[in-house]
């Protein structure tokens, strides 16, 4: 991965895409990224299980003075869509994306970038490990 992409605003968002996209996450091979968000949310000390069907829920108590809200929860899937070029040399299995920047795009080198949904789960992975963001109670479900 390009070290710029790192530099990128909103950088807590890159910084989660890009530790995201470092994992294994081709459709119906799921279980490297979900054991990924598993411990992310552990390592979070916040609520975190797999349900039955291999959902991840990541709950985070609201912030002081916001614990009689509603719970507001942000869904995401973890899965992507896994193409190559066919000149690319690439196993879905076991390698992470490969981004960089070209021009203003963040691009994969030579396999699709799973933006889609990759960046959705970024944005609550970023909202979830925040310090500093007054929010109600919050149910982070990530889906394969």
């Amino acid at each position: 991965m390009e070290n710029r992409i790192l530099e990128l605003e909103p950088k807590t968002v890159w910084k989660n895409f890009s530790r995201l996209n470092a994992v294994p996450r081709p459709s119906k091979k799921e279980e490297k990224v979900i054991q990924f968000m598993l411990d992310f949310g552990d390592k979070l000390g916040l609520e975190t299980f797999k349900d039955e069907i291999g959902n991840v829920i990541i709950r985070k108590p609201a912030s002081k003075g916001m614990e009689h809200r509603k719970m507001v929860t942000l869904q995401s899937h973890l899965d992507m869509v896994h193409q190559k070029n066919s000149d690319t040399d690439f196993d879905f299995d076991t390698e992470g994306i490969q981004m960089y920047i070209e021009s203003d795009w963040v691009k994969a080198n030579g396999t699709t970038l799973g933006a889609d949904n990759g960046m959705g789960v970024a944005a609550i992975m970023s909202l979830l490990e925040a310090t500093d963001i007054v929010h109600p109670p919050l149910g982070g479900s990530v889906h394969h």
